[in-house]
């Protein structure tokens, strides 16, 4: 079935819900191909010409190339070495604008390796609290982590229902060739995501 084998998709609820104090029922759970077509029909689904997209720069590249591909408006929120490459929340509050449509979060970071901590994410909450955008937080990198935990934007209450929270077995399980991602998606995205899965097969 499109959405995924429903026992993959309770496992993964499970695996999403437990390390992030969450409670995630099967059904909100899609499974794909690797993560990336989660990036990828996310943006399609919520993104129209000219709508506004604040992606994480630097950031995995495809970031960019989707929201342009959709017709969409990048805008880059910038990650300086000298802050440690964390998302400024007054900065980021500065870029949202009436036409912003998507926020992507990614944290632990790729490639910085930086993780927001429960402060930042707290700020950044805040602001994102103020809009009605869609929310991407892709969050594939969460259990590479040695001294410090990587707090999650979907544990936070007031914004659960506007996230897609994505992760794939691809970097913690090193099982790339397996092709295997997997998200928790609230419940007005999940059927044009599946419409999307469909018409890609």
């Amino acid at each position: 079935p499109a959405p995924g084998i429903p026992e993959l998709r309770a496992a993964a609820a499970e695996y999403l819900a437990a390390p992030r104090g969450l409670t995630i029922a099967p059904e909100e759970v899609l499974i794909a191909t690797g993560a990336k077509p989660f990036l990828f029909f996310t943006i399609l689904a919520c993104v129209g010409v000219g709508d506004e997209v604040l992606y994480p720069d630097p950031g995995f590249p495809i970031y960019r190339s989707a929201i342009a591909w959709a017709g969409g408006t990048p805008v880059a929120v910038p990650l300086r070495a000298r802050a440690g490459f964390a998302v400024d929340p007054d900065e980021l509050a500065s870029l949202v604008s009436p036409r912003t449509r998507l926020v992507i979060l990614n944290s632990p970071n790729n490639p910085t390796g930086a993780v927001m901590s429960a402060e930042e994410l707290d700020a950044i909450a805040h602001v994102l609290e103020g809009t009605e955008a869609w929310i991407l937080a892709d969050e594939v990198y969460a259990k590479i982590l040695y001294d410090v935990a990587a707090p999650s934007l979907a544990s936070v209450p007031s914004l659960r229902e506007r996230i897609v929270l994505i992760d794939s077995c691809s970097k913690t399980f090193a099982m790339t060739g397996w092709r295997c991602g997997f998200a928790a998606v609230p419940e007005p995205l999940r059927e044009p995501l599946t419409r999307f899965f469909i018409n890609s097969t």
